[in-house]
């Protein structure tokens, strides 16, 4: 062995083990070693501390480990002194948990191959190992750059493929840097894709991000080669998303936008499905013909009842869906003025001529009732022909008494309460919603009910698309402020459509990798993201979270955490990270690059100093 590696390994020697239990290491701290800095070769070089890393050389494998904590060993006094010493501060000793271990080819792995023995030797790690245990992405893989170690002013490359290719999960108190982290590292992948082979990016890979508060729509962020649908609740301004009938008509679907029950509601709603898909797909292609006979049919029952109130129940249905044919704009149609009911003979009395309809039941076609039908046409809106057909389920069920009034007019009321809604967010009569691979959907101007019933029924169907149709391709659904959409203790909800939107999601993060659909989100409330998500997630960057109900989220359900990694969350600056999963062999920090303005989400920090600004001086 040379001399200059003689005198590089007595510098750079800490001590030896002294204890092994288990995973935690004790070392022995030699004398001369307390000093805060040593020089080597002209470096300066801090000295064993909590928190950073030490090389412990067992034969040809070298043993790396994280510096826990400290404490000072007393020597035990003799038995026959009787005077009162120091203690001697030159017992240190380490405590020091493994991270993992250079074998004899000179690669970092992590976790435990083997435990040192006591008296193997402590080192101090050097910048080259620093960088070793660092290497994240292989020599020549493709990567991103886009964060420097923290404390270590040198670049961390992260892998393409172990990053974006599973989960990734983003938290951190507002102002603590998640939206930057976001918005750099899907900058720098969408680059890095489009440069490697732009006609495979455009034709294999879809990304759809959902922002809630209109920050990433600016020109520039993300990528310039991306379409934005800005929608709105609040006037008839904003884009249409594209949504296929399909879409809108599926049961689940339609059972979170009528908050229907399951015991009732829903098979209600799977009746009037399946009566709107027989009238549509009539082969005479006559729908509105169609529509029209099982109307009068049912009609001619309700004039030839004896049950009072049942019978005026299906007048007033046919009232609403005359209003729903006609677009009228007056509250009332008049179907019913020329009938009385006459109680003793229970049943009703055409005034002119004065015939009993059930006796007669041949004048029933002279009726305004029966007369009305013909002015009904199936609407061209999805929503009011939905309704109608609701309504004409409904009039078979009374008349069948399978259904009653109190337990199925809810659910078409509140159908009728979002049609406003859905129709100035959704475009019914197109399903080209994918105009580049890169989507971003603002939801910044819409109603909080619209904001959760959105993303759903958007990933539910690409993901459904994706299982169907995407072989050798991935979508990646991005999620900001996701705890607006994945929050478990919401109780503006009804528990059933909770519960489904949280089962959609969380059988995209558990199943979606295996068909190449990828989930990122970003939050500020881990707390609140239901734990299944959180834990099933491939990659975590954690930025300041000062909360103990988060931070209690985080350790239970991330478990690549260690203690003092942990432990440093509440204090992180910010823009600072602890990046874990299984794209790294082991936590660590990492400070993301600011973006340049031009390609910064809007979100950055109010100052009052540009709202107020100082007055010039008079003259």
């Amino acid at each position: 062995m040379e001399l200059n590696q003689l005198t590089k390994d007595a510098v750079l020697r800490v001590g030896e083990v002294c204890a092994v239990e288990g995973r935690r290491i004790f070392v022995l701290v030699d004398k001369n070693k307390n000093l805060s800095d040593m020089f080597l070769d002209g470096d300066i070089l801090r000295n064993i501390s909590v928190n950073s890393f030490v090389e412990i050389r067992k034969g040809f494998l070298s043993i790396i480990g994280r510096v826990e904590g400290e404490r000072i060993e007393e020597d035990p006094p003799a038995a026959e002194s009787t005077k009162l010493q120091a203690v001697n501060k030159n017992r240190r000793v380490l405590t020091v948990s493994l991270s993992g271990y250079v074998d004899e080819r000179g690669a970092f792995s992590g976790g435990t191959k083997e435990l040192p023995l006591i008296g193997n030797e402590a080192y101090l790690v050097t910048r080259e190992t620093i960088l070793l245990i660092h290497n994240l992405a292989p020599a020549g893989a493709p990567a991103v750059r886009v964060a420097k170690l923290y404390g270590d002013e040198f670049d961390i490359d992260l892998p393409i493929d172990k990053l974006f290719n599973g989960h990734i999960a983003i938290f951190g108190n507002t102002g603590s840097g998640k939206t930057n982290t976001l918005a750099s590292l899907y900058k720098a992948f969408l680059d890095s894709l489009r440069v490697r082979n732009e006609a495979a990016f455009r034709e294999n890979t879809r990304f759809l991000l959902i922002d809630f508060n209109g920050e990433y729509v600016r020109p520039n962020c993300l990528t310039s080669e991306k379409y934005v649908y800005s929608v709105s609740t609040r006037n008839d301004n904003g884009d249409r998303l594209p949504l296929d009938a399909e879409s809108l008509l599926d049961l689940e679907v339609l059972s979170i936008l009528t908050d229907a029950t399951d015991r009732t509601q829903k098979p209600f709603l799977k009746r009037a499905v399946r009566l709107y898909r027989v009238v549509l797909g009539a082969e005479n292609g006559d729908p509105s013909g169609y529509l029209g006979n099982i109307l009068r049919a049912r009609i001619t029952e309700a004039l030839k009842m004896s049950d009072k109130i049942r019978a005026h129940l299906i007048l007033d249905y046919l009232k609403d869906i005359l209003l729903e044919c006609t677009q009228s704009t007056e509250s009332s149609i008049d179907t019913d003025s020329d009938l009385e009911w006459h109680n003793q003979a229970q049943g009703f009395l055409l005034r002119q001529g004065g015939h009993f309809l059930s006796q007669k039941p041949d004048r029933i076609p002279q009726t305004k009732a029966y007369a009305s039908i013909a002015n009904i046409a199936v609407p061209q809106s999805l929503i009011s022909a939905l309704i109608v057909f609701l309504y004409v389920q409904l009039i078979g069920d009374v008349l069948t008494n399978r259904a009653q009034n109190d337990h199925i007019a809810p659910v078409i009321n509140r159908l009728k309460s979002k049609r406003r809604d859905i129709d100035r967010i959704f475009d019914l009569s197109s399903a080209e919603f994918w105009k580049r691979n890169v989507v971003v959907v603002d939801l910044s101007d819409t109603s909080i009910e619209m904001k959760k019933t959105v993303p759903l029924l958007l990933c539910k169907r690409f993901y459904a698309e994706h299982k169907l149709h995407g072989d050798n391709k991935t979508l990646t659904v991005i999620i900001d402020e996701a705890h607006n959409i994945l929050s478990h203790e919401s109780s503006r909800e009804a528990e059933s459509w909770k519960d489904y939107r949280l089962e959609t999601f969380e059988e995209i993060i558990k199943e979606g990798r295996k068909f190449g659909v990828f989930l990122t989100i970003s939050s500020q409330r881990p707390f609140d993201i239901s734990p299944t998500i959180i834990s099933q997630a491939h990659n975590y960057f954690i930025h300041r979270l000062i909360n103990e109900a988060d931070l209690r989220s985080i350790a239970s359900s991330v478990s690549y955490i260690d203690r003092i990694t942990e432990e440093s969350i509440p204090t992180l600056p910010t823009g600072t990270c602890v990046f874990s999963g299984v794209a790294s062999q082991m936590p660590i920090k990492l400070v993301v690059s600011p973006l340049d303005e031009q390609y910064r989400p809007q979100s950055e920090t109010r100052s009052f100093l540009d709202v107020v600004p100082v007055a010039p001086v008079s003259a």
